[in-house]
């Protein structure tokens, strides 16, 4: 599964395709992951790779509750972050399937954890729907909206950089995203 996942991330590119009857469709690739039980994406721009979680993520002083440490990379210091934390919860617990996906947004490199990564995918904007009409376990403002997958499944756009405050004004990157 991995290294299907790896090639797939490689491979995207979003795309522009026109209905036959001339309505122009933006195509997303996105990355589709499970937390909470539930799936959730990221677009592949976003995702520079995917590592299993390593024995000891390194626990740094004085950092705010849902950084669960820092991981080694190559060389390059990592942050991990945990969701369920920085949502309020406790903290995610790992096993076997947990994967960090390593995020870059304006240079800045971090990994979140997650419990499971599923698949690379493509959706349309009109298989997208406001954040609004979702019940997910995040707070709306971290959501860009929520896909309607062809095999009927609901996947949970997440906007990383409003949930880790990631640059500047997270409404602005928001609104270009959708």
């Amino acid at each position: 599964m991995d290294a299907a996942v790896d090639r797939d991330l490689r491979q995207a590119k979003s795309k522009m395709s026109v209905s036959d009857d001339g309505v122009i469709t933006r195509e997303r690739i996105i990355l589709v992951f499970e937390l909470f039980k539930e799936n959730y994406s990221l677009d592949v721009n976003m995702v520079r790779e995917i590592v299993r979680v390593p024995p000891i993520i390194t626990r740094v002083p004085h950092a705010p509750r849902f950084v669960r440490g820092v991981i080694n990379l190559r060389g390059t210091v990592i942050p991990v972050m945990d969701i369920s934390q920085k949502m309020g919860g406790e903290p995610q617990a790992i096993n076997s399937e947990s994967r960090i996906v390593v995020a870059e947004y304006e240079d800045v490199l971090f990994g979140f954890l997650v419990d499971a990564v599923r698949e690379v995918s493509t959706i349309t904007d009109s298989q997208v729907e406001p954040a609004d009409s979702v019940d997910a376990n995040v707070d709306k403002k971290y959501l860009l909206g929520v896909a309607k997958a062809t095999d009927g499944r609901l996947i949970v756009l997440l906007d990383l950089v409003a949930l880790f405050e990631i640059g500047g004004d997270g409404d602005e990157d928001k609104k270009e995203k959708m």
